[in-house]
C-alpha cells in the first residue's frame, strides 16, 4: 500500500472533490480508502457517516462476494449475526453516478428506499445497476463515493473461496471482517 492516503498525508489529488470527506476501512484483509461524494449522494453519505460515528461496522464482515460482480459489507457479524439498523433511507439512484468499478453504492432490497447501512462494492462497471427508470426492478443503486487507495484489497477480497450458508449464496468461506471504519477527512 502506498503512503498517499495515510492519516497524516492524505493526497488530495486523488479526489474527485478535495473538500469531500474520506472514509478508511481497516479489514483483515488490508485497509480500502472512500472518498465520499457529499454533493451527489447527501443522504446516503449522511447515513453512512452516522454509523461509522456510531462505530456500527467494527465486526462486521463481507457477507456477499461474487468475482466479476461486487463485495457486500455492512450489516452482519461472524456467523451471520444481523445487526440492527437506523430506519432506512431515499434511494438516491438518480444522482446520475454510475456503478463503476470501485464505486460504493447502498445496498438494499426490491423496494427502492429500504437502504439502511449495508453496502457494496463495485469491482467492475455495472451498468445495469444504474438508474433506468422509476420501477422498482430498474430504479437503481445509490452510489455515494469511491476507493481512491485500496483496490488491490476489494480485488483481493473478491477473489475468496465462497459458498452457500443456506439462505444465503456467494459467503466467503473464512471470514473478511471490516475490523473499523474511519473518518480520516470531514
Amino acid at each position: 500500500m502506498t503512503s498517499s492516503c495515510q492519516e497524516e498525508q492524505l493526497d488530495t489529488s486523488l479526489l474527485k472533490n478535495k473538500d469531500n470527506p474520506v472514509a478508511k476501512i481497516e479489514t483483515t484483509m488490508g485497509d480500502i480508502f472512500i472518498e465520499l461524494y457529499q454533493e451527489d449522494a447527501p443522504v446516503s453519505v449522511a447515513n453512512f457517516l452516522e454509523y461509522v460515528e456510531d462505530d456500527f461496522y467494527s465486526g462486521t464482515i463481507f457477507h456477499r462476494v461474487i468475482d466479476g460482480f461486487m463485495i457486500q459489507g455492512g450489516g452482519f457479524e461472524s456467523g451471520f449475526k444481523e445487526k440492527a439498523t437506523k430506519d432506512p433511507i431515499k434511494n438516491e439512484a438518480i444522482n446520475g453516478v454510475s456503478n463503476d468499478r470501485g464505486t460504493i453504492a447502498m445496498a438494499r432490497t426490491n423496494i427502492i428506499d429500504s437502504a439502511t447501512s449495508q453496502f457494496f462494492i463495485n469491482v467492475k462497471d455495472n451498468d445495469f445497476l444504474n438508474h433506468q427508470d422509476n420501477t422498482p426492478p430498474r430504479y437503481g443503486y445509490a452510489v455515494f463515493g469511491k476507493v481512491v487507495e485500496g483496490l488491490d484489497v476489494v480485488d483481493q477480497i473478491k477473489s475468496v473461496k465462497t459458498a452457500s450458508v443456506p439462505p444465503y449464496d456467494d459467503v466467503p468461506v473464512s471470514d473478511v471482517m471490516i475490523d473499523k471504519v474511519i473518518i480520516i477527512k470531514k
